[in-house]
């Protein structure tokens, strides 16, 4: 069962805290964190992830999450991830120019982002907030899939030479992008709309 981007990044910064600091996160940290109004909030967010098999929870304990693979990955990294290149940075705003650079990797576990070994993919970190009401972020790393796009995928794409981040709509049997943002306008191509990947899963950046 896939995870929508906010549980991408709710299960990234979980992760992050196992194994930078040696231990999960409290429901407070995880609640100032991400923003959230109450722990109510994470404990639901929690509740999903729990039913979607990639965390377990201990009663009685305070810190209490057990993430599912966390010991695999450490005992045979090598095997576990896999080599993603990052081909620089992708407005989240306005389109603009893009050139790829691919000296940048990351190592992602393929279980966690619910890809096969074999899937095509690239990451791209994100510049602007045209995707906040996605859950994607200014400096977020998003990873893409070289597949075919379906209405309503957040898509890397082309348009009219320009490349930009955004949410991909068909309608009346002609596609635009939308941005997750009240503040931008939709983008339609006035003569070539191309998609360079589709959006599978966020890594949250510590600021």
């Amino acid at each position: 069962m896939s995870l929508t981007p906010r549980q991408s990044q709710i299960l990234a910064f979980i992760r992050d805290c196992a194994e930078e600091r040696g231990g999960v996160p409290s429901l407070r940290e995880i609640m100032e964190e991400f923003g959230f109004s109450s722990t109510a909030t994470v404990a639901s967010h929690l509740d999903l992830l729990e039913k979607k098999g990639v965390i377990s929870r201990q009663a009685g304990r305070s810190r209490n999450i057990i993430l599912k693979d966390l010991a695999p990955r450490h005992r045979d990294q090598g095997k576990e991830s896999m080599a993603i290149p990052v081909y620089g940075m992708i407005p989240a705003g306005l389109p603009e120019g893009q050139e790829q650079e691919t000296d940048r990797f990351i190592s992602v576990d393929p279980g966690t982002i619910r890809l096969p070994s074999n899937a095509k993919t690239f990451a791209l970190e994100v510049r602007g907030d045209s995707m906040i009401g996605a859950g994607i972020l200014d400096r977020d790393l998003v990873i893409m899939e070289m597949i075919q796009p379906r209405h309503r995928d957040i898509v890397a794409a082309l348009i009219d030479g320009d490349v930009t981040l955004k949410r991909y709509l068909i309608e009346k049997g002609s596609p635009f992008l939308h941005a997750e943002n009240p503040l931008y306008p939709d983008f339609i191509p006035a003569q070539e709309l191309l998609v360079q990947g589709v959006f599978r899963a966020l890594i949250r950046i510590n600021r």
